[in-house]
């Protein structure tokens, strides 16, 4: 397997391990998704300094994207819901309270 496939394997590993999505990956690399997206395709390949930008985003250091068999990285902090828009994040909320009540109802 050549460089760039093991950087595509491994931004895709990575990338899901870290619980991202595309979109949130961009988000973070002020990127579109589509552009995340023909990188793991193998379309395009990523500048040094949006390799940079994609390994600060997934909190690894940018030679782990190029290791043959890298390890998912630990999430220490947590996920960042701030791409969010605020309606979504309230409605959200108010659906995981209606359920945990529901639950708590049974016992």
């Amino acid at each position: 397997m050549g460089l760039k496939q093991i950087f595509i394997a491994n931004l895709r590993k990575i990338r899901r391990a870290a619980g991202l999505s595309q979109m949130q990956l961009a988000f973070h690399c002020n990127t579109a998704p589509s552009y995340i997206g023909e990188i793991e395709i193998g379309r395009r390949f990523p500048s040094i300094e949006m390799i940079e930008k994609i390994a600060a985003a997934l909190q690894v250091q940018p030679q782990l994207l190029f290791a043959d068999q890298p390890r998912a990285p630990r999430r220490t902090t947590p996920r960042d819901f701030s791409f969010l828009p605020e309606t979504l994040k309230k409605d959200l909320l108010k659906r995981v309270t209606a359920a945990t009540q529901k639950v708590l109802q049974k016992y």
